[in-house]
């Protein structure tokens, strides 16, 4: 495995191969990104993994500085997953000049949910995900793959009509939510938490299921009681010491609350939800 720091060096790594399967990450790994690894692998001539803390993603009172630099240990994991080049740029080698220039997403899908709580985030993703895209597919002459966890489900929602709508010759894959035995799905930030609070964490996820089983119960019912029962559900969660952001039922295709004219379905939803246990924000979803 080779790992390259500045654009040159990552072009010229690259420019043997026509096919790039592209997993970013900003580190500090764990199973869930070894997954998107071996999601990648299959698929092109060449597997690429990034490493880069994005600044443009953090709010001023958000973690970027104490987020866990482990480079030497996340290259380790990498090799062991057959991962063939990691670029691992700097602030000055990804961003030599301020970023005047961003990726404005539509505020009907980036403004609500996180972007609601994260004001300006999905600006941040979008204009460094781009960034890359550039970086790593600039040369490529066939298929080009990039590999998205379905953890960050709004996320990858973003990703996917950003390459849509600028017509880049991108596939997004979308791979499984990777989780611990108890059910809690892996994060690099449930390092932040301590005993009592990894024990008390996967009711997060224990919330969302209940909350998606009372979606399916309400069936048709389901838009004029749906915010009765994200409160319930938010209070239940509140009630144990959480502080939560959101817990909430909207239909896959927008993000949007499902309305009376919809068919609501299994196959139509998605419960998500965030939520603080001491200093610590957590985030999930399920596909219902």
């Amino acid at each position: 495995m080779k790992l390259v720091h500045t654009l040159e060096d990552l072009r010229a790594a690259l420019q043997p191969y026509d096919s790039p399967a592209f997993v970013p990450t900003m580190g500090n790994l764990h199973a869930g990104h070894l997954d998107l690894v071996r999601t990648a692998k299959p698929l092109g001539d060449v597997t690429v993994a990034s490493i880069f803390v994005n600044r443009l993603q953090f709010a001023p009172h958000e973690d970027f500085d104490t987020y866990p630099r482990t480079l030497q240990a996340d290259c380790d994991k990498l090799a062991t997953e057959g991962c063939d080049l990691v670029f691992a740029p700097s602030e000055k080698d990804l961003y030599p000049e301020p970023q005047g220039f961003k990726v404005q997403p539509p505020s009907e899908l980036a403004d609500i949910l996180e972007g609601h709580f994260r004001p300006g985030f999905f600006v941040g993703v979008s204009t460094v995900v781009m960034k890359l895209f550039q970086c790593v597919f600039s040369q490529a002459k066939g298929p080009r793959y990039a590999v998205f966890g379905k953890k960050d489900y709004q996320q990858q929602m973003v990703i996917r009509r950003m390459v849509q709508q600028f017509a880049l010759p991108v596939t997004v894959i979308g791979a499984e939510t990777q989780r611990a035995p108890d059910g809690l799905a892996l994060s690099s930030r449930n390092g932040y938490l301590n005993e009592t609070e990894r024990e008390e964490a996967v009711q997060l996820s224990l919330a969302l299921r209940a909350l998606a089983r009372d979606a399916l119960a309400a069936a048709d019912g389901l838009p004029a009681h749906r915010e009765g029962l994200e409160t319930r559900a938010m209070h239940a969660l509140a009630a144990r010491g959480w502080q939560p952001d959101y817990l909430t039922v909207r239909r896959r295709v927008d993000l949007q609350p499902p309305t009376a004219q919809d068919a609501v379905t299994a196959q139509s939803l998605v419960v998500l939800g965030a939520a603080r246990l001491g200093t610590t924000r957590l985030i999930d979803n399920f596909e219902v």
